[in-house]
């Protein structure tokens, strides 16, 4: 399932894309052949490969840590800027988006693992996750998100963003 809803608001272009993935191993595939098409017919290309990373990394967190579904969602802030953010039906947060843990820390070079979300946090903006009540599946979960692109101020945007409800239309 796919939806659309492009507007205008206050004079800035913005579009949002959401997709209906199943608890499929090919899903972060099909999110970043999504992300690809999606960012190419708004003129967003140059975001592509820090975004498929991205989304690619969120989208395989949420296959191997929920058992339900989930929902990738673009939406385009202005013209270069560009929010993903990924819904599963697990209630952990992991950190860093939790906010309690502290700053971002160095997976180990002998670790099979864990490399994901430190990618997420290293080549993102900003980056938040905050819990979700019911939907997927009649059960709670949880929401992380992340934004490629120049921020809307004049500096870099903070590290990490606080989390809270900010992206209403996946409740």
């Amino acid at each position: 399932m796919v939806t659309v809803s492009p507007s205008e608001c206050e004079g800035v272009s913005t579009w949002a894309y959401a997709l209906q993935l199943p608890h499929d191993a090919r899903a972060a595939r099909i999110a970043r052949v999504t992300l690809r098409a999606v960012l190419s017919g708004h003129g967003m290309s140059p975001l592509q490969d820090d975004a498929e990373l991205l989304a690619s990394e969120l989208v395989t967190n949420a296959y191997r840590y929920s058992s339900g579904p989930a929902t990738l969602r673009l939406c385009g802030l202005g013209r270069s800027r560009l929010r993903v953010s990924v819904r599963d039906a697990n209630p952990h947060i992991p950190p860093p988006f939790d906010q309690r843990s502290g700053p971002v820390r160095r997976v180990p070079v002998e670790a099979d693992g864990g490399r994901g979300l430190f990618l997420v946090c290293h080549y993102a903006s900003a980056w938040g996750g905050y819990p979700v009540g019911g939907g997927l599946g009649g059960r709670g979960g949880k929401l992380l998100w992340c934004e490629v692109g120049p921020s809307a101020g004049a500096g870099p945007a903070p590290r990490p963003v606080a989390a809270g409800p900010l992206d209403h239309s996946l409740r």
